[in-house]
């Protein structure tokens, strides 16, 4: 666990963050950003196992966030709970700078994986959770997925794999906010009813609020929910969540916002622009 502001406090400072960013680069993503920052903040803040001043110590948890284009909010989290200075995020999407648009790994302290081509994290992960099992290590992979994400046939292909070989210190999170790219999911590919899907392919399954903050803790602080099965957390969330006029709004997929949205955003989450 690391040293860093409580749940609520941390996923509120990054919410702001992600949204300056954003707009500061004349960015996209910013409604995926928002409906993930509880689960980030409570993972960062009172989950993983890692260490800033050791990025690559052997023993550490892997975080994967397979929705790349949410690179914004992944940045920011690392950077309050001090993988690298808070002054990067002010290079977020510009030239030269090492925090591209989608999550990049390269030279950025506690990012596992480049991401961001849909339906590669879960392979990835499956491959990280096989070598600590083969290799005896006690880390634990957690890979967060969104819902449009999961139209990638790549990922039923490791849903496939990992109850096969047991990897049970795997752990999934969908971020199931109901929208994605060019339309509602149930307009695009229905995924319902998603939690049996994950059940019939041999995996422990909860399903949560994605904003309560007791039902994340408690799931992500049970896993393995099953010994010898993967888990797979189905977390209910609303895209854009935390500013009025962006929740459910399928637009803030690619918007930027304005020099008046941004104010309105953050003083809505409190935050001094």
């Amino acid at each position: 666990m690391l040293d860093s502001p409580n749940s609520v406090n941390l996923a509120r400072i990054i919410r702001a963050h992600a949204l300056r960013m954003v707009h500061r680069a004349n960015a996209s993503h910013i409604g995926t950003c928002l409906s993930m920052a509880d689960l980030l903040a409570v993972l960062y803040g009172k989950t993983l196992c890692v260490d800033p001043a050791r990025p690559n110590w052997a023993e550490r948890d892997r975080f994967i966030l397979s929705k790349g284009h949410g690179a914004a909010i992944l940045y920011a989290v690392l950077a309050e709970c001090g993988f690298f200075p808070k002054e990067w995020l002010d290079t977020y999407y510009q030239d030269g700078s090492a925090l591209a648009g989608h999550v990049t790994s390269h030279g950025i302290p506690g990012v596992e994986v480049s991401t961001g081509s849909l339906g590669h994290g879960l392979p990835i992960g499956c491959g990280m959770a096989l070598a600590g099992k083969r290799e005896n290590k006690p880390y634990r992979v957690f890979v967060m997925l969104s819902d449009g994400e999961l139209d990638e046939g790549s990922n039923w292909e490791a849903i496939l794999f990992a109850p096969q070989h047991q990897l049970d210190n795997l752990i999934a999170i969908v971020d199931y906010n109901k929208i994605q790219s060019f339309g509602a999911v149930s307009e695009v590919m229905e995924l319902a009813p998603l939690a049996d899907k994950w059940r019939a392919f041999r995996w422990a399954v909860r399903e949560i609020d994605g904003h309560d903050y007791t039902q994340i803790e408690s799931a992500l602080s049970s896993v393995p929910f099953e010994p010898g099965k993967p888990s797979v957390i189905i977390a209910h969330t609303i895209k854009g969540k935390g500013v009025s006029f962006m929740e459910n709004q399928l637009a803030w997929h690619y918007k930027s916002p304005n020099d008046e949205q941004l104010a309105q955003a953050l003083a809505e989450l409190g935050a001094v622009e």
